[in-house]
């Protein structure tokens, strides 16, 4: 059993071109049950700072605020980790609001495990949009990503996503940390950090309330990225692509095939059609019994259409770069 009563943790945030964002962040981490902890802002040289934010916090946080060139979210981290305290190091995306029994929870569960890394879901507050609830549920519910985002039931090995994410002290000493900045930078540091046979954690309580994006065309674009990602992790590890992840690419295809199919076989197309039909209708009652709301429910299926879209075009799209290289 661990030993961490007087365990601290070092909050690393990058931020680039946000304030809004941080603004809410270190709200919410002012009311943590658990209070010993730092927070390390790393401003990734930002046009529009957030420095006057953070300076209003230091009095009521353990805060310290850092400017440095642009290098990207994964090395800004690495920033981070090269200036923090802390016995471990979490690491927060700045559209994150973090619930007060975060840091509490993870204390407890350290206390019973012998996590070297861990992470957890994201959730909705009930606060969000009916469209920011719609793309929280696509992006969590087990009928679109298999549970690979921190749900409790999952179709592959858990990685801790940078999101929600805390390591220990030696796992960044043996890892050094993010290898890559951008593109799948978090998928990559999780599975060296599982090949340097440190242990990962999901910790259902330690969620947090992921913002996302704030429209289906930001949602687009960050998704298309995504699928991008994944084909960049494949230079490092040709066999962590998994049907999982194959899965959006072949569902974009699919109903791209539906008028043809119907053209020229009616019977082929109609029954191809009925089996997306079935698909979105599944999705639709499951996200009605989960967020009761027909108006999230109803986006939640456009969500998923425009996730998948994305997602699959983001892997061709990398796929046809990586093979022109």
């Amino acid at each position: 059993m661990n030993s961490v009563a007087c365990m601290l943790y070092s909050i690393i945030i990058p931020v680039y071109n946000r304030p809004d964002e941080i603004e809410e962040l270190l709200q919410s981490l002012t009311h943590q049950s658990y209070k010993d902890f730092e927070v390390l802002i790393i401003e990734d040289g930002s046009e529009i700072s957030c420095k006057n934010i953070a300076e209003r916090y230091s009095d009521t946080l353990n805060l310290r605020y850092y400017f440095k060139e642009n290098s990207g979210q994964g090395f800004s981290r690495n920033y981070g980790f090269e200036r923090a305290n802390g016995d471990y190091f979490v690491v927060f995306d700045s559209d994150c609001i973090i619930p007060p029994h975060y840091f509490e929870s993870v204390t407890k569960e350290l206390t019973i495990s012998d996590a070297d890394c861990w992470g957890g879901p994201d959730k909705a507050l009930p606060s969000f949009t009916p469209l920011q609830r719609a793309i929280n549920y696509s992006m969590t519910s087990f009928l679109t990503t298999g549970g690979i985002r921190g749900g409790k039931r999952r179709m592959d090995r858990f990685h801790p996503r940078s999101f929600n994410m805390g390591i220990s002290r030696k796992v960044y000493i043996k890892t050094g940390g993010y290898k890559i900045t951008r593109m799948g930078e978090d998928i990559e540091f999780s599975i060296r950090i599982i090949k340097n046979g440190f242990k990962t954690v999901l910790m259902n309580d330690a969620y947090v309330y992921h913002k996302r994006r704030t429209n289906f065309s930001q949602f687009y674009r960050q998704l298309k990225f995504f699928g991008r990602a994944r084909i960049n992790i494949t230079r490092f590890y040709p066999d962590e692509l998994k049907l999982t992840h194959i899965f959006p690419l072949l569902f974009f295809v699919g109903y791209l095939m539906i008028l043809p199919l119907l053209i020229l076989s009616f019977s082929v197309g109609a029954a191809v059609l009925s089996g997306y039909a079935t698909y979105s209708a599944i999705l639709l009652i499951h996200s009605y019994s989960s967020e009761k709301s027909l108006e999230v429910a109803v986006l939640s299926v456009v969500a998923m259409y425009i996730q998948f879209t994305a997602y699959g075009t983001g892997l061709l799209t990398e796929l046809y770069n990586r093979k022109s290289i």
